[in-house]
């Protein structure tokens, strides 16, 4: 495997990698039970999400990165967009300087992640104050309260709508009754990390609750003034009214403080910013059959922001200041319902509608005080056929209005043939859209002076029609037990189709936001996964991916050629040792990419080590586990902007449960 074509970084700590494996091999042979074929055989995973209709993850339509419970700890991530760097094709920044860090498929294109779609249980947590960001909803709940994280890439409108354009991340939390007693976790380290966390489960099975209370905090990036906290509370209660019928009730909040800008920069100078959202939602399900049911979702969500520093005007030949001020407010408002059923043995169905409501609110934005409401009404549907034993026909849609946007149609038909016994090859086309934003239809940015408008910042004349992607691709999914190896590869061409973007670099004009070039991306992504020995596993992912972006009468755009680095791969490995104790090690090798906060000229590669040390602890009845993680072991990288550097990170966790 590190015989491959791969950059020399990474090539020499395969090397590394291999002699450990080597030792590792020794302190599995030590261990007192034999390897078996059945140490490798695993039942093929269930995936929730991609058309809505539980399937295996070989019968999907679309590829799916699954990152379960045990990898989650094992990887020594804080927070779930640093444990994206794990899914082949994602780009990730630990930077607050949008507010939370960010992540991005097949291409950072702004300092905004808002052409994926992130779910909680189901309900949607991209922001509507920022562009469709995604940044503060990775944020919404603890690690530990996560069962897995179910990654589609690719795109995914016709079960998701107009978010889910280049993919969607659903987070699955834990089941009240897996989390029923008393659990508290503490980390400390280096850069400041001071992370704390607190959890009581109570109940029975038919009726069980959660509610966890957590933080965590760090000094942020060297250079930045991004020092941070995130602060949590989540409740969930899960109810069994009686053999039909389960009710699912959970809520919430999340604040976030953390530093931003820059020192001697008047247009961006250093303060402290503040985002806080509240959140309820309730879903019901009740079952009408042995293969039908009927669920119902409500949920309300509220976003708060504030973000404001006084601008001299000694500059402009006035003697005084006015405040630069981005703070405002959003909510949003759901309902969906749908219908699965099963007709005969070849046929699943899942149907229904969702209406979201959509309001945002902010003054310094849009120079009103009345709120920007957006409705859409959406109908969805997916059949899942099996039209012959080998042969599964994955056919869907979404039909969506917009209030503002107008009416839009996203099919999706994909083909999966099981070829032979954990052989499975599948292709399939989509076409998939996204909406401009309430800021990018009707922003209005100006600064006033006792009476005299001294500038428009930005003027949106509303000139901006949805962007579109039109998506082939083609997949594999081989499972071989008696090796102990999974691959999984995608190729895949994305038409991305009038790219909405900024327009107007002359300051002495307001900018705009318009339809301007189409953009492909073209490229092949794959995870290798690999069990050599009992309690070992190597996961090896890379991404090849090619984007460039045509303006009509203009020369490529180097900014968004460089919008995803041409290769990044990493590889990832977990060994059980003697004594209970977990060792992982990670490498991450990017190719260059304009970073998300940086101009044209801010264009870095960068390479990553992580090494994370558990051990298991017993006392009495209660359990837990002290780890050491260190993060980027080699030299600072670049993050976000190319003066912001991630320095290595060492810090203690203690975990205790009864």
């Amino acid at each position: 495997m590190c015989a491959q074509k791969v950059t020399k970084p990474l090539l020499k700590h395969c090397v590394g990698l291999i002699a450990v494996l080597g030792w590792g091999s020794q302190a599995a042979a030590q261990l007192p039970d034999a390897v078996s074929e059945k140490d490798f055989l695993t039942e093929m995973p269930i995936v929730l999400s991609v058309s809505r209709l539980p399937q295996r993850l070989d019968e999907t339509p679309g590829a799916v990165t699954i990152l379960d419970r045990d990898m989650i700890r094992l990887s020594g991530a804080r927070d779930v967009a640093d444990l994206l760097r794990l899914v082949p094709g994602f780009q990730t920044s630990t930077s607050f300087e949008t507010t939370a860090p960010l992540a991005s498929y097949h291409g950072g294109f702004d300092s905004y992640s808002n052409r994926i779609q992130v779910l909680i249980d189901g309900r949607s947590v991209y922001s509507p104050y920022f562009i469709g960001s995604i940044g503060p909803g990775l944020q919404t709940v603890a690690l530990a309260d996560i069962e897995r994280v179910e990654v589609l890439r690719g795109s995914n409108s016709a079960a998701y709508g107009a978010r889910a354009m280049l993919g969607v991340i659903n987070i699955v939390t834990r089941h009240t009754v897996d989390t029923l007693g008393v659990q508290a976790g503490l980390a400390g380290g280096e850069n400041g990390v001071r992370d704390s966390q607190a959890r009581i489960g109570w109940g029975m099975e038919d009726a069980s609750y959660r509610l966890t209370v957590d933080r965590r905090a760090d000094d942020g990036l060297t250079g930045a003034n991004g020092h941070n906290q995130v602060s949590r509370v989540n409740f969930r209660a899960d109810l069994r009214a009686n053999a039909r019928d389960e009710i699912q009730l959970r809520a919430g909040g999340l604040e976030i403080e953390a530093g931003k800008g820059k020192s001697g920069n008047a247009d961006n100078p250093l303060r402290e910013s503040f985002f806080g959202s509240a959140y309820a939602q309730l879903d019901w399900r009740r079952s009408l059959g042995e293969d039908e049911d009927v669920a119902l979702s409500l949920s309300h969500t509220e976003e708060t922001y504030r973000d404001a520093f006084p601008f001299s005007l000694i500059p402009l030949g006035v003697d005084g200041s006015i405040d630069i001020d981005s703070s405002g407010r959003s909510r949003n408002d759901s309902a969906s319902l749908q219908h699965t059923f099963r007709q005969g043995s070849t046929l699943r169905v899942v149907w229904g509608g969702e209406f979201r409501r959509e309001q945002v609110t902010s003054r310094p934005l849009y120079n009103t005080d009345a709120a920007f409401v957006t409705d859409f009404t959406r109908l969805f549907g997916n059949a899942e056929w099996r039209f012959a034993p080998d042969l599964i026909l994955n056919a869907g849609a979404m039909a969506e209005k917009s209030s503002v946007n107008g009416d839009s149609f996203a099919p999706r038909l994909m083909l999966n043939w099981h070829v032979a016994e954990g052989q499975t090859l599948r292709a399939g086309v989509s076409n998939a859209y996204r909406p401009p934003s309430t800021f990018e239809k009707s922003s209005n940015v100006r600064f006033s002076w006792n009476g005299r408008l001294l500038a428009v910042r930005v003027l949106a004349s509303g000139n901006v029609q949805p962007e579109s992607v039109l998506v082939r691709e083609l997949g594999y999914i081989g499972d071989f037990p008696r090796l102990g190896l999974n691959l999984d590869v995608r190729a895949f061409h994305e038409q991305i189709s009038g790219f909405i973007r900024q327009k107007n670099d002359n300051p002495a004009f307001p900018k705009d936001y318009g339809n301007s070039e189409d953009i492909p991306i073209r490229g092949l992504e794959y995870q290798l996964k690999w069990r050599p020995w009992q309690g070992a596993q190597l996961i090896f992912n890379q991404a090849y991916v090619d984007i460039q972006s045509y303006i009509p009468g203009l020369a490529v755009d180097s900014a968004s050629a460089l919008a995803a680095p041409k290769l990044a791969s990493s590889i990832t490995y977990f060994q059980k040792l003697p004594g209970g104790l977990d060792l992982s090690l990670s490498h991450q090798d990017s190719g260059t990419v304009t970073l998300q906060g940086a101009g044209k000229d801010g264009q870095m590669a960068m390479t990553r080590t992580d090494l994370r040390l558990g051990l298991p602890l017993r006392f009495g009845a209660n359990r837990g586990e002290l780890a050491l993680v260190v993060q980027n072991l080699g030299a600072p990288y670049a993050d976000f902007s190319p003066n912001f550097q991630f320095q290595r990170r060492a810090f203690v966790t203690l975990r205790v449960e009864n």
